[in-house]
């Protein structure tokens, strides 16, 4: 029986240092496996799309030649984004797609986002494609049929036609150097919008900044820009452009769960008692918000699958996980889409002559970015298991257990959870005072003494 390096199939995906443990050959395996797949659960084609990265291209003619040799269909869409492959998986009715990426991953990664019939693999499934690799479990066939299609045209315009603007704004996107600097000035532009582009270049080295707008460091280059131009604000995209990054004129960075609160409000106005996602990680104050605004809140467990699969669980129009996802089902297709975000987002800014009035005034708390502590691997979830069975919590009025464990307190939360994709504790605390901030915190400190060596 073949091995495969286990610690490239992720939780959300599979993903590895391109040519050490992500080879051209795993991918030609991982291919003939998805083939088999799509088949066995009725479909007939997948569709093929790859990021900017350098090893893209050619990972992509593997997983290919895998796919084709099981009989499989293979519909190639060439360079896009990661929402690109979803949207034409519906608008091809494959209902079925994989896209080359390493999102935000440093420049030597690559990796695998794979929906098969609606269903965004992972976990289990992803773990089932490493043991039909090893077993050899799949399909021999005539070669199945390759076709390119260009989609770009067709995605533009659904969103324009969608989309409407109430005046010209004008902004800067930046999008590290990923793929998104192809499509989202584009499309910005042509729904009449006065776009400065900076780092819109597709180069997979990334030579200006890393494109993850989670992290701080890497929006410095667009508040300047926004700083010394006409510019309104700035919209900052990932390497494969499903997560949105928001900046204001006076620098201030807006992250994904207060961008989520202008999203609901707008939701809930054409579509009363709506349901909303957001996940653990999410500022509490969005519960609130969305009850405010007539809508029902679901905290949901962080994990872009996994999120998606609570949509079509719930019917939820909106969700969305504070690293950046957001998902829309109202007049979308439920998918995370970082470009269409910051077109729905445009919109909502056009209406007023403000927009760093309009995004400053959204409730706000003290928060900490996310934190993570490094442990040995595996064991981020163990030390969960322990802490779910042995943790007490002064003054809690909740303990949310779905993912890790939430604990609401009258003035805060506190949250630790596993990381299922790196090993690491993943943190992030909340509070309305710096001084609840700290008592949370050193809560947190108290119960994870026992377990870490190193605290935050």
């Amino acid at each position: 029986m073949k091995k495969y390096p286990v610690e490239i199939f992720k939780a959300y995906d599979i993903r590895g240092v391109v040519e050490t443990h992500l080879t051209k050959d795993v991918v030609e395996e991982i291919g003939k496996v998805l083939g088999s797949m799509a088949l066995e659960s009725g479909v007939k084609g997948l569709v093929v799309g790859y990021d900017g990265r350098l090893t893209s291209p050619i990972l992509a003619k593997s997983l290919t030649k895998g796919i084709l040799s099981t009989g499989c269909d293979v519909f190639d869409i060439g360079e896009v984004t990661t929402p690109m492959v979803y949207f034409a998986n519906f608008e091809l009715k494959t209902y079925s797609g994989v896209m080359i990426t390493g999102s935000h991953n440093p420049p030597e990664y690559n990796g695998l986002k794979m929906v098969i019939n609606e269903e965004t693999l992972s976990s289990k499934k992803i773990q089932t494609i490493r043991e039909r690799m090893e077993k050899q479990l799949y399909r021999s066939a005539e070669i199945g049929n390759y076709t390119q299609t260009d989609i770009t045209e067709l995605y533009l315009d659904k969103i324009v036609k969608s989309v409407k603007l109430s005046r010209q704004v004008k902004f800067v996107v930046d999008a590290g150097n990923g793929v998104a600097g192809k499509f989202a000035p584009k499309l910005y532009r042509r729904m009449g919008a006065k776009v400065l582009g900076i780092f819109c270049d597709v180069d997979g080295n990334f030579p200006n900044h890393h494109p993850d707008p989670s992290k701080l460091e890497n929006l410095k280059d667009l508040m300047k820009a926004v700083e010394v131009t006409e510019s309104e604000f700035g919209l900052a995209f990932d390497g494969d452009g499903d997560r949105l990054g928001v900046v204001t004129k006076d620098g201030s960075v807006v992250y994904p769960d207060r961008q989520m609160m202008l999203f609901a409000a707008s939701i809930l106005d054409k579509n009363p008692k709506a349901k909303i996602l957001y996940d653990v990680k999410s500022t509490r104050l969005l519960r609130g918000w969305i009850k405010d605004h007539g809508g029902e809140p679901i905290m949901c467990q962080t994990g872009h699958s996994l999120v998606k699969a609570k949509i079509k669980e719930t019917g939820a129009l909106l969700a969305g996980e504070m690293s950046g996802h957001l998902f829309f089902n109202d007049k979308w297709y439920g998918c995370d889409d970082g470009v269409y975000a910051g077109a729905r987002l445009i919109e909502i800014l056009s209406q007023v002559e403000d927009p760093t009035a309009l995004l400053n005034a959204l409730p706000n708390s003290i928060s900490t970015p996310e934190i993570n502590i490094a442990v040995n691997e595996g064991e981020q979830h163990k030390i969960i298991e322990k802490l779910l069975k042995s943790a007490k919590f002064k003054n809690a009025l909740e303990v949310i257990t779905i993912d890790g464990l939430r604990v609401e307190y009258p003035d805060g939360f506190g949250l630790v959870r596993a990381s299922n994709t790196t090993p690491v504790l993943v943190l992030r605390f909340e509070a309305d005072t710096k001084d609840g901030l700290t008592r949370i915190q050193d809560e947190f400190k108290r119960i994870l003494k026992p377990y870490v060596d190193t605290l935050f």
